[in-house]
């Protein structure tokens, strides 16, 4: 299934967000995630299904001074 990823069309064969993110090779302790402008909290990830065409952000923090 197709969906957009930080705004970019991405090919993908995980059904669920963590799937996902691990699919994509970010660490989830790391991120945060929005699917279809909606925060998805961590610990929902496992159960959040996604669908062909939905959007999907994932935000990191960096700290510096």
């Amino acid at each position: 299934m197709h969906i957009i990823l930080n705004g970019e069309q991405t090919a993908i064969t995980s059904q669920t967000l963590l799937a996902m993110v691990k699919e994509k090779g970010f660490d989830p302790d790391t991120v945060i995630a929005e699917v279809n402008l909606q925060l998805i909290k961590k610990d929902d990830w496992e159960q959040t299904t996604l669908a062909e065409g939905d959007t999907v952000e994932l935000l990191s923090f960096v700290g510096g001074g």
